[in-house]
C-alpha cells in the first residue's frame, strides 16, 4: 500500500526526499546505539541520553497517535443494508494511553496500520497484553503487491502472565503492518482490551539522528540502544543522562517523569497479617505498611502503625495435617487422617477420603502462590495479594485500588473413586467448594478462573459488589494438573492511589475432593477384600453399593442410580423419573426413544427414534448497538444414545485461526440441549461464523411424561398455540449442572412433543412466541417439538373394516385408518380380504321353488280330501234315499244308528252346506261316527 493512500507525503523511514536514500546512504548500515553521520558518511555512537536501534525505529511513547499510524474502524457487517449502522464505529478505534496503545472493546473492527519502507530485511517486534479470548487479535503484514504474510503468525494468542513478546521478519521494500481486533462479546460484560507497545522496526538501512529518551527513563552511557526505567522514587526528564531523587515529602513508581505528594497516613495505608507459628505455639498480629508505601506519618493528622498484638495459640493445623513439635503443620501419611490434630489409622474395612481442605490460615499452603498485577501496565508486581488472617485470607492493600490481587491453588492430579472412572458420562471427577465474602463501596469485582494443562485460565464466574457470606461449588470434569485462581479489583478506574484498601474480598475456606497425594479428614467405609494378611479394601463395580455392616457390594436396583460420591447403603440408588431406565453401570438415567401411556380404554405406545439425531435451532436475528447482526442458536438431542449426549456447542472465536479441514483444541460442551451465539460467515467476512460462549442447558434427563410439572419444573402450556388433537404432549425433562448466580438451582430445559401428522420427520422446532430466546427468566428454557414421528404408534383401535357387497359370488373387506390419522409407524393395515358369497338371485330362486312346491301339494291334497268327501256324502245320500224308499216295508229299528257318546251334530257333516274349504276342515278337524244301520231279516 503506497503512502499516500494513507495521506502521508512519504513513508517513515525515508530519509525526506520521497524517492529514497540514494545508492551510497544505502551503503550504510550502523549498529544499534549508532547514527550515520551525514557530514563525513560515517556511524557514529548516541550521546548520554540518547538511543538508536541503528537499522531501526521506535515506537515507545504513546500519549497521541505517533506520526506515520493510522487507527481505522469499520463495522463488521458486510451486507449494504447495514450501511447505515457503519457510523455508529467511527469512535471505536485503537487508543493511546501513554506507555501504550489500548484496542476497542466492542464488536466493531479496528485497525491500526503503519506503512514503512525498508533498505534491506529487518523485523517487527512489539509487546502485547492480550488477556480476553472474546477478542480476535491479529497482526499481519502486507508487501508491495498486498500480499500477506504467513498465516499461521496471523493470529495471535492469549497471553498467560502479564506481557509477551511477539516478533516478525519483514522483507525489503514496502511493508504495511496491521494490528486488527473485533470484539464478541455483545451478550456478556465489556472484554478487557488488547494492549500493545514497544513497536521496534529494523531495517531501514540507517537512522541519520538518535532519538532522545522519553521522560522517566534515561541513558548514562553512550552508544545506548535502549533507555533505562528510573526506578521507584526517582524521576526523569526527556533525554536525562540520570535520574533525580524525589523529596522525602514525595514519591513516584518506577518509570515515572514526576513525583507526587506524598500524603498523610490513614488506616488504609496498612494491613494485618499472622506470623508462623513459634515453638511455643503461638502466633503474633501483626501491622505493616503496604507496599509500596507511600503516604507519610508525619503530616498532621496521618495515623502511625498499630502496636503489634499481643501472641495467641496458634490455630490447629487444617483437616489432614498434624503439627509437629516445633508448631508446623505437616500432611498426615495415606491411610490416616486427622481433623487438624493427631493423625488416626482408618479403621479396618474404611479408606481415606483424600482432597485438600483449608479452613485455618496462619500460613499460606504450600501449594498456593499470592502476586499482584498492576491494572495500570498489566506487569506483574513483587508484591503480596492476599494476606492470613487466622480463619479466613483476605486481600491486601495493593499499590493501586484497579490492581489485580491474586490467589492461585495448584492441584497435580485427581484420584476419582473407580466407580467414577468407568462412567463415561457424567464427567465429575472431583469438586471444589469455596466459602468466601466482598466488602465494597464501589464497583469491585471477584473473579473464579479455571485453567486447565497450563493453558489460559478460563473465567467461570464473577462477582460485582458486596457480597454476603456464601458458597460456590465447581465440578471438575478432567482428570488433570489444574490450577484455581481468584483475582479481585477494587476499582477499574484507572487511579494510581489507595482510596478504597477497606474494599476487601474473605475467603474462609476451600474444600477440593479426590485430590491425587491428598490428605484425608476422615475415613468411608470402602468394600472389603479377603487376602491371605486378612481383609483389604478394595472397589465396588461400577453400579454396586457398599453394605455399611458387612462391607460387601451389592447392585443397585432396576431403574436406579447410585451416588457415586456416596455409594453406602441402598438408600444411595436413587430411583429413575418416569419414562427412563438406568444404564448398565447405575450411573445414569436415559430414555431409549420409546414412551408408554395407558388410558381407560387403551395402551398409547411411542417410538421417538426417527427424533433421534441432533437437530439445531436459530432464533430470530438480534442487533447490537452498533447494527451487528447474531443469532442464539440451540442444538438439541432429544433422548441422546444410550444416555451419552450427543448436541456439542463450542466456543471458536480464539481459534479460527486454525485452517479448514485441521483440528484444533476449542472450548465446547456436550449436553442434550445447549446454546451458543452465532455471528455467520457472511457477516464476518472469516472462513466460519463465529461460534462463541456455549452453555449447557440440559445434562441430565429427569423424566418423561405427559404432566406439565417434574420435579420442580414447569412447562407452561400457553407458550405455545394448544394442540387440538386430542392427544396430549409428550414433554422431556432436563436439568443442566451449572449454577449460577442468577439460577441457583441451575437452568433447566422441557421439550414438548406434539403429535403433527401432517409435518413430516422431523418435524419443525418452535421457541415460544413470547420469548424469542427460548426463555422467558434466562434459567427454564422451553421448546416444541411438532412431528408426524411424535404421534403414537398405530395399532387395532386406529383402523376400522369397509365390506363390499357381494358380486358374481365374490365379496371384499378393505380395512381403512379412522380419519384424522392419529398414528405413526406400528402395525400396518392388514391386507384386503377376498371371501365367497351366495348373492340374492339364487335365494329368490329357492324361495319361489319352495312356494310353488307347497302350492301343488296344497293343491293335491285339497283336491284328494274333496274327492273323498264327495264319494262319502254320495253313499250316504243314496242310503238315506234308499232307507226312505223302502221305510214303509223295513221294521222298526232297535237303533237310530247313533251310538252312545257321539253328537247329534255329526250328521250335520253331511247335512249342513258349507263351502269347499270349510268341508275339508270339518273333516279333518273331526273324524266321521260310523252310521249303523240295523236291518230286519226281512229286508
Amino acid at each position: 500500500m503506497a503512502a499516500a493512500a494513507l495521506g502521508w507525503d512519504r513513508l517513515p523511514g525515508d530519509p525526506g526526499n520521497g524517492t529514497g536514500a540514494s545508492c551510497l546512504q544505502r551503503a550504510f548500515s550502523c549498529n544499534a546505539g549508532e547514527f550515520l553521520d551525514m557530514k563525513d558518511q560515517s556511524c557514529k555512537p548516541c550521546a548520554e541520553g540518547r538511543y538508536s536501534l541503528g537499522t531501526g525505529i521506535r515506537f515507545d511513547e504513546w500519549d497521541e497517535l505517533p506520526h506515520g499510524f493510522a487507527s481505522l474502524s469499520a463495522n463488521m457487517e458486510l451486507d449494504d443494508s447495514a450501511a447505515e449502522s457503519t457510523g455508529n464505529c467511527t469512535s471505536s478505534k485503537w487508543v493511546p494511553r501513554g506507555d501504550y496503545i489500548a484496542s476497542n472493546t466492542d464488536e466493531c473492527t479496528a485497525t491500526l496500520m503503519y506503512a514503512v519502507n525498508l533498505k534491506q530485511s529487518g523485523t517487527v517486534n512489539f509487546e502485547y497484553y492480550y488477556p480476553d479470548s472474546s477478542i480476535i487479535f491479529e497482526f499481519f503484514v502486507q508487501n508491495d503487491q498486498c500480499q500477506p504474510n504467513a498465516d499461521d503468525s496471523r493470529w495471535m494468542k492469549t497471553t498467560e502472565k502479564g506481557w509477551e513478546f511477539h516478533s516478525v521478519e519483514l522483507n525489503r521494500g514496502n511493508n504495511v503492518l496491521y494490528w486488527r481486533t473485533t470484539a464478541f462479546s455483545v451478550w456478556t460484560k465489556v472484554p478487557k482490551p488488547v494492549l500493545v507497545r514497544n513497536i521496534a522496526i529494523t531495517g531501514v538501512a540507517h537512522t541519520s539522528e538518535c532519538f532522545p529518551c522519553k521522560p522517566g527513563t534515561y541513558a548514562d552511557k553512550q552508544g545506548s540502544s535502549f533507555c533505562k526505567l528510573c526506578p521507584a522514587n526517582s524521576y526523569s526528564n526527556k533525554g536525562e543522562t540520570s535520574c533525580h531523587q524525589c523529596d522525602p515529602d514525595k514519591y513516584s513508581e518506577k518509570g515515572s517523569s514526576s513525583c507526587n505528594v506524598r500524603p498523610a497516613c490513614t488506616d488504609k495505608d496498612y494491613f494485618y497479617t499472622h506470623t508462623a507459628c513459634d515453638a511455643n505455639g503461638e502466633t503474633q498480629l501483626m501491622y505493616k505498611w503496604a507496599k509500596p508505601k507511600i503516604c507519610s506519618e508525619d503530616l498532621e493528622g496521618a495515623v502511625k502503625l498499630p502496636a503489634s498484638g499481643v501472641k495467641t495459640h496458634c490455630p490447629p493445623c487444617n483437616p489432614g495435617f498434624f503439627k509437629t513439635n516445633n508448631s508446623t503443620c505437616q500432611p498426615c501419611p495415606y491411610g490416616s487422617y486427622s481433623n487438624g490434630s493427631d493423625c488416626t489409622r482408618c479403621p479396618a474395612g474404611t479408606e481415606p477420603a483424600v482432597g485438600f481442605e483449608y479452613k485455618w490460615w496462619n500460613t499460606l499452603p504450600t501449594n498456593m502462590e499470592t502476586t499482584v498485577l498492576s491494572g495500570i501496565n498489566f506487569e506483574y508486581k513483587g508484591m503480596t495479594g492476599w494476606e492470613v488472617a487466622g480463619d479466613h485470607i483476605y486481600t491486601a492493600a495493593g499499590a493501586s485500588d484497579n490492581d489485580f490481587m491474586i490467589l492461585t491453588l495448584v492441584v497435580p492430579g485427581f484420584r476419582p473413586p473407580q466407580s467414577v472412572m468407568a462412567d463415561t458420562e457424567n464427567k465429575e471427577v472431583a469438586r471444589i467448594t469455596f466459602v468466601f465474602e466482598t466488602l465494597c463501596s464501589v464497583n469491585c469485582e471477584l473473579y473464579f478462573m479455571v485453567g486447565v494443562n497450563s493453558r489460559t485460565n478460563t473465567p467461570v464466574e464473577t462477582w460485582k459488589g458486596s457480597k454476603g457470606k456464601q458458597s460456590y461449588t465447581y465440578i471438575i470434569e478432567e482428570n488433570t494438573t489444574t490450577s484455581f485462581t481468584w483475582a479481585f479489583q477494587r476499582t477499574t478506574f484507572h487511579e494510581a492511589s489507595r482510596k478504597y484498601t477497606n474494599d476487601v474480598a474473605k475467603i474462609y475456606s476451600i474444600n477440593v475432593t479426590n485430590v491425587m497425594n491428598g490428605v484425608a479428614s476422615y475415613c468411608r467405609p470402602c468394600a472389603l477384600e479377603a487376602s491371605d494378611v486378612g481383609s483389604s479394601c478394595t472397589s465396588c463395580p461400577a453400579g454396586y453399593y457398599i453394605d455399611r455392616d458387612s462391607g460387601t457390594c451389592h447392585s443397585c436396583p432396576p431403574n436406579t442410580i447410585l451416588k457415586a460420591h456416596q455409594p453406602y447403603g441402598v438408600q444411595a440408588c436413587v430411583p429413575c423419573g418416569p419414562g427412563t431406565k438406568n444404564n448398565k453401570i447405575h450411573s445414569l438415567c436415559y430414555n431409549d426413544c420409546t414412551f408408554s401411556r395407558n388410558t381407560p380404554t387403551r395402551t398409547f405406545n411411542y417410538n421417538f427414534s426417527a427424533l433421534a439425531n441432533t437437530v439445531t435451532l436459530a432464533g430470530g436475528p438480534s442487533f447490537t448497538s452498533k447494527g451487528l447482526k447474531y443469532f442464539h442458536h440451540f442444538t438439541l438431542s432429544l433422548c441422546g444414545n444410550q444416555g451419552r449426549k450427543m448436541s456439542v456447542c463450542t466456543d471458536n472465536v480464539t481459534d479460527l485461526r486454525i485452517p479448514e479441514g485441521e483440528s484444533g483444541f476449542s472450548k465446547s460442551i456436550t449436553a442434550y440441549v445447549c446454546q451458543a451465539v452465532i455471528i455467520p460467515p457472511e457477516v464476518t467476512g472469516y472462513k466460519a461464523g463465529v461460534s462463541s460462549q456455549p452453555v449447557s442447558l440440559a445434562d441430565r434427563l429427569i423424566g418423561v411424561t405427559t404432566d406439565m410439572t417434574l420435579d420442580g419444573i414447569t412447562s407452561p402450556a400457553e407458550l405455545f398455540h394448544l394442540e387440538s388433537l386430542g392427544i396430549p404432549d409428550v414433554i422431556f425433562f432436563y436439568r443442566s449442572n451449572d449454577v449460577t448466580q442468577s439460577c441457583s438451582s441451575g437452568r433447566s430445559t422441557t421439550i414438548r412433543v406434539r403429535c403433527s401428522p401432517q409435518k413430516t420427520v422431523p418435524g419443525s422446532l418452535l421457541l415460544p412466541g413470547t420469548c424469542s430466546d427460548g426463555t422467558c427468566d434466562g434459567c427454564n428454557f422451553h421448546f416444541l417439538w411438532e412431528s408426524a414421528a411424535a404421534c403414537p404408534l398405530c395399532s387395532v383401535a386406529d383402523y376400522h373394516a369397509i365390506v363390499s357387497s357381494c358380486v358374481a359370488g365374490i365379496q371384499k373387506t378393505t380395512y381403512v385408518w379412522r380419519e384424522p390419522k392419529l398414528c405413526s409407524g406400528g402395525i400396518s393395515l392388514p391386507e384386503q380380504r377376498v371371501t365367497i358369497c351366495k348373492t340374492i338371485d339364487f335365494w329368490l330362486k329357492v324361495g319361489i321353488s319352495a312356494g310353488t312346491c307347497t302350492a301343488i301339494l296344497l293343491t293335491v291334497l285339497t283336491y284328494y280330501f274333496w274327492k273323498k268327501n264327495q264319494k262319502l256324502e254320495y253313499k250316504y245320500s243314496k242310503l238315506v234315499m234308499n232307507a226312505t224308499l223302502k221305510d214303509c216295508d223295513l221294521p222298526a229299528a232297535d237303533s237310530c244308528a247313533i251310538m252312545e257318546g257321539e253328537d247329534v251334530e255329526d250328521d250335520l257333516i253331511f247335512t249342513s252346506k258349507k263351502s269347499l274349504f270349510g268341508k275339508i276342515k270339518s273333516f279333518t278337524s273331526k273324524q266321521p261316527a260310523p252310521v249303523t244301520i240295523s236291518l230286519s231279516e226281512d229286508s
